[in-house]
């Protein structure tokens, strides 16, 4: 044992037969050992991930935690990975980047495991992909989008969903249908946060919007008053937070103590998860977010998967259990391709790989292993309902402009 907390967990079967054959997405496990061999090997096929159970993603860090444990037991339900039963280890990075390249560093080179699986979020997934691209590991990025991650001429880091910089394109079109043009960004310092304000300010500088007011508050901030007043004098119309649950909950709570109104809120992570409302009350009314994913979506095995994650962890999932149980699919789904564990095979199966997952629009990825053909819609909360209100084609509600003013709530 190291001085890092370490948790094992090996898989087993929790949800009936039927609902594991729906979500077998991109295809069930094939027979065959780590070179595609007979199925004689019944040694257990190894896959190592850390998450942010604790820290200050930990509310999100545990949904993707969980869709990884839903989707070992489902595979294992199945048989396994060619015909091998999966053992997961996941491992708490603390939501701190050093300690999750140690954790990754252990996992490849103690607990020698043959895959692995991403943590949640930029920051520490950059530093964990330093380790994995060392040691030639393929990692599917399931928690995390900034661009920067994949401009370092990586090989073997794939994502899973569309980047931060396009977050807020769903929320500037939006606007704009309203004849809002003038805008605040501001955003958490640190690599995702950073990532989507930069490319929310470029996309509205593009569609004509005037930018009044930007800037970035600390991690782990607990008061943003000072900032707040700013943007009051500022007056925008729209104001977006590159944020993650705690801060735009934060920025939510104190706009309201402070009676600063726009006719627009939107944040990046934590307006589409489950917490969000819950937390917040009639706060949460009328706010905006990118999701990249929702229950009600129509994708293949979607309903199952929600299903049977109610079922296994008592809660609604949000969008970072979706994009880890596609982390999965996706996993699966090269692995039946390659028909084999070795790395370089699932590396070549992953950068070709064109398949669907309950994720809305598709997995396919350009030469640099950026995602390129999911599709994320933006939600609005309306009372206690959580409505898809772009693209119109996914849509369950109609979009609510302007906010009214705190006073007259």
């Amino acid at each position: 044992m190291t001085r890092f907390s370490r948790r094992r967990m090996i898989a087993s079967a929790t949800t009936g037969g039927a609902v594991a054959l729906a979500l077998t997405g991109c295809g069930g496990a094939q027979g065959g050992n780590a070179t595609g061999g007979t199925t004689s090997d019944k040694t257990p096929v190894r896959i190592g991930a850390s998450a942010s159970t604790t820290g200050s993603n930990a509310s999100t860090g545990r949904y993707q935690k969980e869709a990884y444990e839903l989707w070992a037991a489902m595979v294992n339900q199945r048989g396994g990975l060619l015909g091998r039963p999966v053992e997961l280890t996941i491992l708490d990075d603390q939501t701190d980047p050093t300690t999750g390249a140690k954790l990754y560093e252990q996992l490849i080179t103690e607990t020698k495991v043959d895959l692995v699986l991403s943590p949640y979020g930029s920051s520490v997934t950059q530093a964990a992909s330093t380790v994995t691209e060392k040691n030639k590991y393929p990692l599917l990025v399931a928690g995390a989008s900034a661009s920067d991650l994949w401009k370092r001429n990586y090989k073997y880091v794939f994502g899973v969903y569309s980047v931060a910089e396009s977050y807020f394109y769903g929320v500037i079109d939006l606007a704009l249908k309203s004849n809002l043009k003038k805008i605040a960004i501001v955003n958490e310092d640190t690599v995702f946060p950073n990532a989507t304000a930069s490319g929310t300010a470029g996309y509205a500088r593009q569609k004509g919007m005037q930018i009044v007011f930007q800037e970035k508050y600390p991690q782990r901030a607990t008061d943003v008053s000072a900032l707040l007043n700013k943007i009051k004098a500022a007056a925008p119309e729209v104001l977006v937070g590159g944020s993650y649950e705690p801060d735009s909950m934060l920025i939510t709570r104190q706009m309201k103590e402070l009676d600063v109104n726009v006719k627009m809120l939107a944040f990046s992570v934590g307006a589409a998860n489950p917490g969000f409302q819950a937390g917040l009350g009639a706060l949460a009314d009328h706010v905006f977010g990118p999701s990249m994913w929702e229950a009600d979506l129509k994708t293949p095995g979607n309903k199952e998967f929600v299903d049977a994650y109610k079922k296994k962890w008592n809660r609604d999932p949000d969008y970072q259990s979706a994009t880890g149980f596609a982390s999965g699919q996706i996993m699966e789904a090269a692995v039946k391709k390659a028909n084999s564990l070795d790395r370089e095979k699932l590396r070549e199966a992953l950068s070709t790989l064109d398949t669907t997952t309950i994720l809305p629009g598709k997995y396919k990825v350009d030469d640099t292993g950026i995602q390129m053909a999911h599709v994320p819609v933006t939600i609005q909360w309306q009372g206690k309902d959580k409505m898809i209100v772009s693209p119109d084609a996914m849509g369950t509600g109609t979009p609510k402009l302007p906010m009214p003013e705190w006073k007259a709530r």
